[in-house]
């Protein structure tokens, strides 16, 4: 879980569910709001998604200190990652994850209280409840909405979403750190029509001779 998990979805953490926002704060924009809603509403209609993604990491000096392509799969609470050199399988219940250069698989459970992410997640209204959220911008066929998280403990203070407007859906997020890193990720391609098939997320350790098991359930 080195990574596509360490920086990804330890970077996307903050878009777990907790509480709604608290009085006095501030107030979420309700045109930005219904655009989320909209975007939300559509990914739920697609009974499987492959997608190809990109993740771009810079510095505050806009030095480029990393890039990763990769494709992601999901169908209902199922999804698999392909990434170089690692490979993430979830059944809907446990994930496991195939590091190439650990010789190691890592297989754990999902807790369906702890609101853990999935793909899945970061394509619905993960905005719902720690975020404010407004609209920055609408040209072009572009619409761009700024969010900052409600808990400032967070590491990041600011994401910014780009949707397409024709298409309600997400080209990529921008993530800003507080140290001044960025984070971008961007959707190169997205197939919501195609059925994929329920063994391309079926994990089998034949398929990785040599490689350690470990159960972390």
């Amino acid at each position: 879980m080195k990574f596509f998990i360490s920086i990804m979805f330890t970077a996307l953490l903050f878009f777990t569910v907790n509480a709604q926002p608290p009085k006095g704060i501030g107030k979420n924009d309700p045109e930005a709001k219904k655009i989320l809603d909209a975007v939300s509403t559509r990914f739920k209609t697609f009974k499987s998604v492959q997608s190809n993604f990109s993740l771009k990491i810079e510095n505050g000096l806009n030095k480029i200190l990393g890039n990763k392509t990769g494709i992601v799969y999901m169908k209902g609470s199922k999804y698999r990652i392909k990434v170089s050199g690692q490979d993430i399988f979830s059944d809907g219940t446990n994930i496991w994850t195939v590091d190439a250069a650990a010789k190691e698989i890592t297989l754990t459970k999902i807790d369906p209280s702890s609101n853990s992410i999935t793909p899945q997640k970061l394509f619905t209204n993960f905005y719902d409840k720690d975020f404010l959220y407004k609209l920055n911008s609408d040209t072009k066929g572009i619409q761009e909405i700024e969010l900052t998280p409600i808990d400032k403990s967070k590491m990041f203070h600011k994401v910014v979403v780009f949707i397409n407007k024709a298409a309600k859906t997400i080209t990529s997020t921008k993530i800003f750190e507080k140290a001044g890193n960025r984070y971008t990720y961007t959707i190169s391609r997205m197939n919501t029509s195609s059925n994929i098939p329920d063994e391309t997320f079926v994990f089998s350790q034949k398929k990785y001779p040599g490689m350690e098991l470990v159960d972390l359930r």
